[in-house]
């Protein structure tokens, strides 16, 4: 594991949206999904896709995520930095999570959407670290458990999660969604 000073985490705030977004982008690459993010028509980088789609257009993108994370909170974020929270460096990971409620523990859950560190900090205790952290956020707030999903190909994710952390696969439950137009079409189902 890294030592303290190689790393840090912290809660975002509305400072962060844009580094928010880089790691979001970095992770659908790294999970083979590049054109599964809305927020960018290219997926290059920041000053890559301001100027592809203008000023304007990147700040309104800004402003939307800066929204749903933080006017109301529909989801948090963690950002682990490398360096210190003195001196802090680049941006190397994220999780992204949020709070669901479960009916048979009539408790809330943490769900967790997005965990990435970056590939030239992974094997340093970034992840653990981060998952650490979720866990003293789901015990402050009562949590009943904590979720997330992990692609099928990613078995180095899929063997940390099973034998370190103890995680039981969710093999009775298919995951299900609906996409914007899906939504929408509800409203023809009566």
């Amino acid at each position: 594991m890294a030592s303290e000073s190689a790393y840090h985490i912290r809660e975002a705030t509305p400072d962060d949206v844009d580094t928010i977004l880089q790691l979001i982008i970095d992770l659908a690459i790294y999970e083979k999904e590049p054109d599964a993010v809305k927020a960018t028509p290219e997926l290059v980088s920041l000053t890559q896709f301001t100027s592809v789609m203008g000023q304007r257009q990147m700040r309104s993108i800004l402003q939307q995520l800066r929204k749903n994370l933080f006017e109301p909170p529909y989801a948090h974020a963690l950002i682990a930095f490398s360096g210190s929270a003195d001196a802090p460096g680049e941006a190397v990971g994220l999780a992204l999570y949020f709070f669901n409620y479960s009916t048979w523990t009539g408790r809330p859950g943490l769900y967790l959407e997005d965990l990435y560190v970056k590939e030239d900090y992974r094997s340093h205790g970034i992840g653990k670290a981060l998952f650490s952290r979720l866990g003293k956020v789901a015990e402050e707030r009562g949590c009943a458990r904590m979720d997330w999903a992990v692609l099928t190909w990613n078995q180095p994710s899929i063997d940390f999660y099973e034998k370190r952390l103890g995680a039981q696969r969710m093999s009775d439950w298919v995951g299900m969604r609906l996409d914007e137009k899906g939504i929408a079409d509800l409203k023809n189902l009566v």
